[in-house]
């Protein structure tokens, strides 16, 4: 027996026992997994479960932005300038299209005109975000309204809709002071980064428009408002199966701006100017109020409002009198003749005796330099040279107070500044001085007294623009105050800051009174320069003036005539009125008018002139009312004695007042200069 094998069973109790430690482990790890899922469940279903439902809702709701309408702009008395108004418009969503080519060939056959903007439209498409639908073509007819429609179902990811567009019901009578909206650039989101900004969602909106130049875009962020969003059911591809109306959000649209302008008198000087170039401004002298801001020839700003065409474009960039130049304050002329107020002044300032006297036989020289005038005017005294406008005056008497006390009256006058009207991009022109002449040629940087005869005439190296002219006007008109231009009057309902809310003028009341009075000469006496061109016919009441010619090349011994437009002076003319009680400024310049200021530019001031007193309800009032009874000895005292007055016309405008010098030297004795 004992050589036999024993029989053992502990092998089979290890694998017993071993398949039950796996069993129990198993079974506690799925346990385990078990009861995390359930508690994961719970967590789901009842913890979170309203935070998923809203991430669910989310997925199946989506918001597409709604650009806001833009804000209106109106003129003085309420009048709409810029609006808004409804526009049928073609739109294509690329994710909706089989192919997008394919689409553009049959909408090309509907709408032909979109065939010419292919490749423009493709760009925008493909720049757009998903299901983002894109404007093809706006301001459909109701003939391509229908066409469209009619083969909607041949035409996948096209739509029409009816939206607003920016709508300018004057044309081009505003097209420079309000500008015009176009589509959102490159250059446009480029500027805002590298400002270290980031662009607004808004921009990339394809409906959206934005603000170029002008108050449009100098108020740009004023006017667009703020976007609203349609929330829209969509399906598991993103496409639009509904629209929910009431978790939608409406856009809030741009604030209200108005301007000082008014409608009827920018839209008569337009008128006025036919196919003229140039500008005309008109403003108020009690306020400063910017009444008219008018740049000819013009353009149509409702053409850009979709995209111009590129012919019409370079058309209007390629015309000589350049229509998309606003020539109130981008363009800078020699002032001409419509200076010599600034000039009088600084001689007056600088102690000059007004009652000295010039004789004009022509021409004036200056070393080997001689000058000419634009006639022969015999004796002349300040009052006089204003009135006959009578360059040898000038010539002989403004190195009296020298170019920098010329440039100083000028600065105070409104010259060479860019004025704070809510619209940028102003060339301030220059008023030279011998600072000036040193820095910018320092070949030759003293200044020379030829040189000062120029400028005291507005010639040689001075510019200026249309509204530093009509500051100089209202300034001097006004009298005591250095009126600062207002075109912005209010936005949204805050009124802005008033013109009048300006410093006094550094000149001696007397000296700005006997100006005044050379201006009144000029159109109401019946040998100054604009007297038959200046008479209003409104009563009683009268315009004074001063006219301008600014030459544009040097003539030498040639002629002043020419055919060519672009070498023809330039003419100008400033005027206020009434003369005794000064309301209202206008500044005209018409560009290489060739014909003289008294020609070219008088009549056209007097006609807006004209328009701005029928509109005033006290003009009118006072030219409404009956005229007295003609006098029929009407006297006058002048020196101490009482004698017949001579004829209205001339009473009121000859008898310019006489201020003391203003040097402490006494009274300068009569001067008569020498025949030249």
């Amino acid at each position: 027996m004992s050589g036999e094998p024993s029989i053992f069973f502990a092998d089979v109790n290890e694998r017993q026992g071993s398949f039950l430690r796996r069993t129990f482990v198993l079974g506690g790890v799925s346990a385990l997994g078990i009861t995390a899922l359930i508690g994961r469940l719970g967590q789901l279903q009842v913890v979170q479960a309203q935070e998923y439902a809203t991430l669910s809702s989310q997925n199946q709701f989506n918001f597409r932005m709604v650009p806001p309408p833009r804000g209106l702009i109106k003129d003085r008395n309420g009048v709409v300038i810029a609006g808004n108004r409804p526009s049928f418009r073609v739109l294509v969503v690329r994710d909706e299209t089989k192919d997008l080519d394919q689409t553009l060939d049959l909408l090309g056959r509907v709408l032909p005109d979109t065939l010419e903007r292919r490749r423009a439209i493709i760009r925008d498409v493909n720049a757009a975000s998903k299901f983002n639908p894109v404007p093809v073509k706006s301001d459909l007819t109701w003939e391509e309204f229908a066409k469209v429609n009619q083969y909607a179902n041949e035409l996948p990811g096209v739509m029409v809709d009816m939206n607003e567009a920016r709508y300018y019901p004057f044309g081009g009578s505003f097209a420079h002071v309000i500008g015009y909206v176009a589509k959102v650039s490159d250059r446009d989101v480029k500027a805002i980064r590298d400002k270290g900004e980031q662009p607004p969602a808004l921009l990339f909106n394809p409906s959206f428009r934005i603000g170029r130049q002008g108050v449009e875009k100098a108020l740009d962020l004023s006017l667009r408002g703020e976007p609203g969003g349609n929330r829209v059911e969509v399906d598991a591809r993103g496409r639009v199966v509904a629209e929910d109306i009431g978790g939608s959000r409406p856009a809030v649209p741009g604030k209200e701006v108005v301007l000082t302008l008014d409608a009827d008198v920018q839209n008569r000087a337009l008128e006025v100017f036919g196919d003229e170039s140039g500008a005309c401004v008109v403003m108020d002298v009690r306020n400063g109020d910017i009444l008219c801001m008018m740049s000819a020839p013009s353009f149509d700003p409702n053409l850009f409002v979709g995209g111009v065409p590129t012919k019409t474009y370079r058309a209007l960039a390629d015309y000589e009198r350049k229509p998309l130049l606003d020539k109130t304050l981008n363009g800078t002329f020699p002032p001409g003749s419509t200076f010599k107020p600034t000039t009088a002044l600084a001689l007056l300032e600088a102690g000059v005796d007004p009652n000295l006297t010039v004789f004009c036989s022509g021409s004036y020289r200056t070393g080997n330099r001689t000058q000419r005038c634009w006639g022969r005017h015999g004796t002349q005294n300040m009052h006089d040279a204003i009135k006959n406008s009578c360059d040898v005056y000038f010539y002989a008497m403004c190195n009296r107070a020298g170019v920098d006390n010329i440039r100083k009256a000028g600065l105070a006058l409104g010259f060479e500044h860019e004025f704070d009207i809510g619209v940028g991009n102003q060339r301030k022109g220059l008023l030279p001085s011998t600072e000036w002449k040193a820095r910018t040629f320092p070949r030759d940087p003293v200044w020379h007294p030829g040189e000062t005869t120029s400028v005291a005439i507005g010639q040689g190296a001075i510019t200026v623009n249309a509204l530093q002219l009509a500051v100089m006007t209202s300034r001097l008109a006004n009298g005591k105050k250095q009126l600062q231009p207002r075109l912005i009057k209010s936005i949204g309902g805050v009124e802005q800051p008033s013109g009048a809310e300006a410093p006094d003028l550094p000149f001696q009341p007397a000296h700005v009174e006997y100006v005044r009075q050379g201006m009144i000469a000029v159109a109401n006496d019946r040998s100054g320069t604009a007297y038959r061109q200046s008479q209003l016919g409104l009563g009683d009441i009268q315009m004074a003036g001063k006219t301008g010619t600014a030459q544009v090349r040097n003539y030498g011994t040639g002629s002043r005539k020419s055919e060519i437009w672009a070498l023809k002076d330039h003419n100008l003319f400033v005027a206020f009125a009434p003369v005794d009680a000064p309301r209202y400024a206008v500044a005209i310049i018409v560009e290489h008018g060739g014909k003289g200021g008294a020609t070219a530019g008088a009549p056209r001031a007097r006609e807006v002139m004209r328009t701005v007193l029928l509109k005033d309800p006290d003009m009118r009032a006072r030219i409404e009312r009956p005229l007295p009874p003609e006098p029929t000895g009407a006297a006058i005292v002048e020196d101490g004695v009482v004698g017949a007055a001579p004829e209205p016309d001339v009473v009121a405008t000859t008898q310019a007042p006489r201020p003391a010098p203003t040097t402490t030297s006494g009274p300068r004795p009569y001067l008569s200069e020498p025949r030249r």
